[in-house]
């Protein structure tokens, strides 16, 4: 009896909890008729574009006024005119039902909105830069389209012969656009449901109507830079900046198109005309910032975010991508201090933790890279290279078996990841497990035969395993890769003494110290240089 109303007590709260978690999830149901008076230049079908559009209209504003009131929406900070503009990107328009007489075109419509997905949606949207620019001139053209039209209908009434025909066809070319604007708008919905095919399909139909319409062809290239087709979104960027040479965005879209492909210089170029005709467009300094971090030059980088985020303080990834210039310049400290701001501002971004982790690794703060790492997987566990990373910060501590686990993780996420086999064997040579080492040290070798550190590593293991001519082949390898690599040169010279090959093993030590003047010391008190310990040459490189 006591476990039966156990039972029913579960199923209970069950009921009481899918009960609450429906009775709190706001949907809202908009309604709208609206009746078009057709002139006598008006077709079924200008008709219906002209009625859809104010009816829409209508809707949109009237669900922009409710969301404007949420305390989430608020904080948003946005305009209602900016909230109706990004509501065409998210909601859907429903028709119910529609008659036409040949007088009168009548469409009762509605839209039906779930409170938590819209807000989401909108958040998503506003920071979404481009697509919510874009979204603001639809509005602005379609308002300002159907205000054009009103007057174009009064203006067909007085006209005559040939001046009729001129107002006739601007009147049938702005029903083409107002159709086209529905398009755009059907495009950005399926993007943000990350239909981008039918996004792109969408975008065509909008542009077949309205080849004019520059931020058509922009909107078409974002959606193809999505899908990682930068070679065209270059061309409809082109034909773009063909229709508007002055066009305030365009130019940092393609550059970024470059950038992708690697066409840094030509994405530096674009970035200088969009700042040109831009002076206060932070985004243009950031992506040339990334650009001149692609080719290494990190002042110019920094020169670049720093202006950035004096534009925009609040602009996330100028604080994240300034701390890799940093990184890159070997001032982590600095690295630190803006990566811990990008994370203020971005606290689920998994990379900054990555980043910061990285820093801290260069610093010698293994734990608290560790304690970043980790928090990187935690927001992203499909992210090898935290796991890579993590495995490294792991080893350095010494604790091999840990940083082989993350090793094993970031080859399982990443089959062909050759930095993961390469470390993974160092950690099996750690732990006197040679013949697993080599194992390791094969595959990254398979993956990047130009692998310089696996051939060394390699090496240094046929060493201990006593396999000589193993080793002088991979040390060999290792310096021809590169012709500076002094623990190559000096282990190299470790094997020819053990040989006897003195005369050898003393041009390769002199080689070594002469790139690292530390290993110098090590040399003194090596006692596999007993061979030629009492030789004057290498008294001479060694001292006494």
């Amino acid at each position: 009896m006591r476990n039966k109303f156990q039972i029913l007590l579960i199923l209970l709260m069950i009921v009481v909890i899918s009960f609450s978690s429906t009775c709190f999830a706001e949907v809202k149901t908009y309604v709208k008729e609206y009746t078009y008076q057709a002139s006598e230049d008006d077709s079924r079908n200008s008709s219906r574009v002209t009625a859809m559009r104010e009816v829409k209209r209508l809707l949109l504003e009237e669900l922009g006024t409710y969301l404007e009131s949420v305390t989430e929406v608020k904080n948003f900070q946005l305009t209602k005119d900016h909230i109706t503009a990004l509501t065409a990107g998210i909601v859907k328009t429903e028709i119910v039902n529609e008659k036409w007489d040949g007088h009168t075109y009548w469409i009762k419509t509605k839209i039906v909105a779930d409170e938590g997905d819209v807000i989401k949606s909108i958040d998503s949207l506003r920071k979404d830069r481009e697509k919510s620019r874009e979204l603001d001139e639809l509005k602005k053209r379609s308002d300002a389209i159907l205000e054009e039209n009103k007057k174009l209908r009064d203006d067909l009434k007085l006209a005559k012969g040939e001046e009729q025909q001129r107002q006739k066809q601007k009147y049938n070319k702005s029903i083409k656009e107002l159709s086209a604007i529905e398009w755009f708008e059907s495009g950005i919905r399926n993007s943000e449901k990350g239909d981008n095919n039918r996004a792109l399909y969408d975008f065509n139909k909008a542009i077949e109507l309205d080849p004019q319409y520059l931020e058509g062809y922009i909107l078409h290239g974002i959606t193809y830079s999505i899908l990682g087709k930068y070679r065209e979104a270059i061309s409809d960027y082109n034909k773009a900046i063909e229709l508007n040479p002055r066009h305030k965005y365009v130019y940092c879209y393609r550059g970024a198109a470059y950038g992708q492909l690697g066409k840094y210089r030509e994405a530096i170029g674009d970035y200088n005309k969009a700042i040109e005709l831009n002076p206060k467009y932070a985004d243009a300094y950031a992506f040339r910032g990334i650009a001149y971090y692609s080719l290494g030059k990190y002042r110019e980088a920094i020169s670049d975010y720093d202006k950035a985020i004096e534009l925009n303080p609040e602009i996330t990834d100028g604080y994240r991508h300034r701390g890799n210039a940093y990184y890159g310049l070997g001032k982590y400290y600095e690295a630190i201090i803006d990566y811990n701001k990008a994370i203020e501002l971005n606290p689920e971004d998994g990379r900054v933790y990555l980043f910061r982790g990285l820093s801290y690794g260069q610093l010698d703060k293994y734990i608290e890279a560790i304690i970043d790492m980790s928090r990187s997987i935690e927001l992203n566990p499909k992210n090898e290279d935290a796991y890579y990373c993590r495995g490294v910060a792991y080893e350095r501590l010494r604790k091999y078996r840990e940083a082989i686990i993350d090793f094993n993780k970031a080859i399982e996420l990443n089959p062909k990841y050759a930095d993961a086999y390469r470390n993974r064997g160092t950690a099996y040579f750690l732990l006197n497990k040679y013949n697993e080492s080599i194992s390791d040290y094969n595959k990254a070798i398979k993956l990047n035969p130009k692998h310089t550190t696996a051939y060394y590593y390699r090496g240094t293991t046929y060493l201990i395993l006593q396999k000589n001519s193993e080793a002088i082949s991979d040390f060999n390898k290792a310096i021809e890769l590169n012709p500076k690599y002094a623990d190559a040169y000096y282990f190299r010279a470790v094997v020819y003494s053990i040989i006897g090959n003195g005369k050898r093993a003393l041009q390769d030590l002199s080689k070594a110290i002469k790139t690292n003047p530390t290993l110098r010391d090590q040399a003194r008190t090596n006692s596999t240089f007993d061979n030629i310990r009492n030789s004057p040459e290498f008294k001479k490189l060694v001292g006494k």
